[in-house]
């Protein structure tokens, strides 16, 4: 196992060196107090693993643990610092490992041990591994899961909360440049400044370690002063049903059935499951995409002398979407025309019963001015 030790503290990577020479498969192929010079190192030659100080001169040792993984993600990274503090805080046992000064032997040795552990296992994936993934497909309706090629989609597990966001904005952003500064504001608006990049480089970091997995299918690289997160042969479901939805030939007959599956495949809202602001404006761009697509289907239905079908498309409109006023303004006019009073009454009260319960408000002036004066012709 080649070892590159980075500390700027002298004593302390000379302490380091000599219990390092105590474990078993351990050599040493350089030790460095400059962190550029230790990076430098670590790109050019064969390094299993690196003990690398958290508090370095000009960069900040999380920085550049990410730079290193986006050049070299299966390097075994060891963390090593003086302070219990926020840094140390944001990592898991299982996730990563790291040292607090002072340590000794025997808490050298369990780390030692942990990196011998993973390595095996690594070892032990790569022989089992019979072929490489030939393509990945991205679900982001309702919740982001990964499936992977004939496999079942798995949900990706996340250490800090802080990761997960930052990984589902990188993908929402996808094949774009997204600047560090505008991360930062995103995740960590009211937090000391001395400290958010830090904790931007440590999502990064978790980031990195959830993705190995799926590499080079998605991969997050440095670009500027920013992230750019790739994707190379891998399918995103939001993608490929808008692509369907608009090659759609024209509805008809022949065509119904086609336009109906499409709808079905939209099995739930983008990352519903996220309260993110910022995922908001591309949940409603695809919510109404599927909306005017089930309003067409339902007109054609009418047209076609299929009420009952229009109907039903319409209340499955009203069923996903309650807030939908313009679903229940067209299921109105329908019952209307079916001379459903009953329905008509009743479609009005469940549209205003759920604009008070949810909006505090009262349906829109056109559909309360259009039930007004039905009621009223009703009564002549």
């Amino acid at each position: 196992m080649n070892i590159i030790l980075i500390d700027d503290e002298y004593l302390s990577l000379n302490f380091l060196e000599q219990l390092l020479q105590n474990m078993e498969h351990a050599q040493i192929i350089g030790k460095y107090m400059n962190p550029f010079e230790g990076k430098e190192a670590i790109l050019q030659e064969d390094v299993d693993v690196v003990f690398l100080d958290i508090h370095l001169p000009e960069i900040n040792g999380i920085e550049l643990a990410e730079q290193l993984l986006e050049k070299k993600p299966k390097l075994q990274i060891v963390f090593v610092t003086a302070h219990d503090d926020y840094a140390v805080q944001a990592f898991e046992l299982n996730a990563l490992d790291y040292l607090l000064k002072p340590f000794g032997t025997e808490r050298l040795l369990k780390t030692w041990q942990r990196i011998m552990d993973r390595v095996k296992g690594e070892t032990t994936e790569k022989v089992a591994s019979i072929q490489p993934i030939q393509r990945i497909q991205i679900n982001m309706l309702r919740q982001l899961s990964i499936e992977v090629e004939d496999q079942q989609s798995s949900l990706l597990r996340w250490r800090t909360s802080s990761a997960q966001e930052l990984f589902l904005y990188l993908l929402q952003h996808r094949g774009q440049l997204v600047r560090k500064s505008v991360m930062v504001d995103l995740l960590w608006p009211d937090t000391d400044s001395s400290r958010t990049y830090s904790q931007l480089y440590t999502a990064v970091y978790h980031i990195r370690k959830v993705l190995q997995r799926f590499e080079p299918h998605i991969k997050l690289q440095n670009v500027m002063d920013g992230y750019m997160l790739n994707l190379e042969n891998a399918l995103v479901d939001v993608d490929e049903w808008e692509k369907h939805i608009r090659a759609l030939p024209p509805l008809s007959e022949e065509t119904v059935d086609e336009y109906e599956k499409l709808l079905a495949a939209y099995t739930g809202d983008y990352l519903q499951e996220y309260e993110y602001w910022w995922a908001e404006s591309e949940r409603q761009r695809l919510k109404m995409i599927w909306q005017r697509s089930s309003f067409q289907i339902a007109h054609f239905y009418l047209e076609s002398g299929q009420a009952d079908q229009a109907i039903g498309k319409y209340m499955e409109v009203c069923n996903r979407y309650p807030q939908a006023e313009e679903a229940h303004f067209e299921l109105m006019k329908l019952y209307a025309m079916l001379s459903n009073d009953q329905s008509v009454h009743r479609q009005y009260q469940i549209l205003t019963t759920v604009l008070e319960k949810e909006l505090d408000e009262q349906p829109s002036q056109t559909i309360t001015d259009w039930y007004l004066k039905w009621k009223q012709e009703k009564k002549e």
